[in-house]
């Protein structure tokens, strides 16, 4: 299931990402927008559009959730991955997981690292 949902998420995700997505988006908006006159501008004209663009949004919420979440746990694999085979210290390996507070104290140590390194002479 979870592979199946992955795959569709993707797979969503790239299609409604291209120029043509857009398009049809646009077209669909144009075409309720000039149809407003036929129905006198009714509520249910009205509905058909509000009903629509609300199910999509909601929809492609979770499927975006799910690509920004997959992509930035592989982003962190790799970044974990670089740290290990590198200069990097060990100690930032994971530190997604800690609180806001604990990041802020790494944040100030590297900032306070970053202020004492000798700029290399041009």
């Amino acid at each position: 299931m979870e592979k199946t949902f992955n795959r569709v998420a993707e797979a969503v995700a790239h299609a409604t990402g291209r120029p043509w997505a857009f398009a049809l988006c646009l077209t669909s908006v144009l075409i309720w927008a000039v149809s407003g006159p036929i129905f006198d501008y009714s509520e249910t004209w009205q509905l058909v559009i509000n009903t629509a663009t609300t199910i999509i949004t909601f929809l492609m919420v979770f499927l975006i959730q799910n690509t920004q979440n997959r992509d930035g746990a592989a982003i962190q694999a790799k970044l974990d991955e670089l740290i290990r085979s590198g200069h990097g210290k060990n100690a930032f390996i994971g530190i997604e997981h800690l609180t806001e507070a604990e990041v802020d104290r790494f944040r100030s140590v590297c900032a306070e690292a970053k202020g004492k390194k000798e700029v290399p002479p041009k």
